[in-house]
């Protein structure tokens, strides 16, 4: 396979937000305090919505990832985005580490949805999983666009190759925007504890970029695969890569190993109590004190409230409750095909693995999205 070299990029597009607003002229003195602080709060107003309302000839990007809209990751994915000035970049991700839960929703339950500080770019966390992120954001309640080009899930801390794609976070979100009709890519790189450092997610965005450029490119020009979206799997050492290649998903998977816990190695187990039944059990108290404090105050003996007795109080449960914890070990990775994921990983190259929402890819799947990578990996993302 080709290897691709950076792209020269034009120098960033800045969004000029002065001007907004138009002073309307002098009134009297006392009436101007009040209208500069109507001009403040419209600017900023105007400003929390220019990422969805700004430069209507650049296409809409959206990244989310499964780590957390603070991954370094994401945050160095979005600024180099915003620094290209090619795209309206929108980010969507969740509020803490979602990073293994798998293509989950949240139901039954309300998400809190809060903006975020990245700049350039219009972005909000979600106290949901990355799946939430992206239903939420294609959905038209969040944000005033209706689709953008192109969803960029990543860059996550850790392999999706094998199975892992399965229960991973990052995977998930792409699989969500090929399911709601949106292209999407999956970026992950494959972090080592002991041989990986920060300055690698930079690197691994800088492999990235002309990939996704290639791809934002051709969707506009409808010629980039529709029935998967595509895992790109980013070695431990990404400026020492040897290119990309076209892979296959394998089978491989980390072997899983729960581990029995002490209750007294696992502080918080003796004091968890879910929020509502810590709300009833303190709202229960109160009626307790406040039929207390009535009696004394009629001097008789206090009624029996059963109904407020009842609210979200806990039985006593004398039931015995063990602790487990989950951690996943590498097992060896026997010699195989070089064409699976996690071979070409491991051999130093960047992996790009199809991955429809069937669970076998049909084979015009593999053809289209075989000819696509290959058309780029052969110097079209150059162009």
């Amino acid at each position: 396979m080709t290897t691709m070299k950076k792209n020269m990029f034009p120098p960033g597009l800045v969004n000029n937000l002065q001007d907004v607003l138009s002073k309307k002229g002098a009134n009297k003195n006392e009436q101007k305090q009040q209208k500069d602080d109507d001009s403040t709060e419209t600017s900023t107003s105007s400003s929390s919505t220019a990422g969805n309302e700004n430069d209507s000839s650049k296409p809409v990007v959206l990244v989310t990832n499964g780590e957390g809209v603070d991954s370094l990751g994401l945050v160095y994915l979005v600024q180099a985005l915003v620094g290209l000035g090619l795209y309206n970049v929108n980010v969507c991700a969740p509020h803490s580490d979602k990073s293994a839960s798998g293509h989950s929703l949240t139901v039954r339950e309300t998400i809190t949805v809060t903006q975020a500080e990245i700049e350039g770019a219009t972005a909000y966390e979600v106290t949901g999983t990355t799946v939430d992120c992206v239903s939420l954001a294609l959905s038209g309640a969040l944000f005033s666009w209706t689709k953008p080009l192109l969803v960029i899930s990543g860059i996550n801390r850790g392999s999706s190759c094998g199975h892992h794609m399965f229960h991973s976070g990052v995977i998930a979100g792409a699989r969500e925007a090929l399911i709601s009709g949106v292209p999407s890519l999956s970026i992950s790189l494959n972090w080592k504890r002991e041989e990986s450092q920060e300055s690698d997610f930079k690197d691994a965005v800088a492999v990235s970029l002309p990939l996704i450029n290639a791809a934002l490119r051709d969707i506009e020009k409808g010629v980039f695969p529709k029935s998967c979206f595509l895992s790109i799997e980013i070695p431990t050492s990404p400026k020492a890569n040897k290119g990309f290649k076209l892979t296959k998903q394998s089978m491989w998977r980390s072997t899983p190993c729960w581990q029995a816990v002490l209750a007294n190695r696992n502080p918080s187990a003796p004091h968890f109590m879910g929020n509502q039944q810590s709300l009833g059990l303190q709202l229960a108290q109160l009626g307790r004190d406040a039929s207390a404090a009535g009696a004394a105050r009629r001097g008789t003996t206090p009624r029996k409230n059963e109904e407020v007795e009842s609210v979200g109080a806990a039985k006593s449960d004398n039931k015995a409750k063990k602790y487990f914890r989950l951690e996943f070990l590498d097992k060896e990775r026997e010699a195989t095909d070089d064409e699976l994921d996690f071979k070409a990983l491991g051999n130093g190259f960047i992996a790009v693995t199809p991955v429809s929402v069937s669970l076998q890819l049909e084979s015009d799947i593999q053809t289209a999205a075989s000819s696509w990578i290959s058309g780029v990996l052969s110097g079209g993302a150059e162009e």
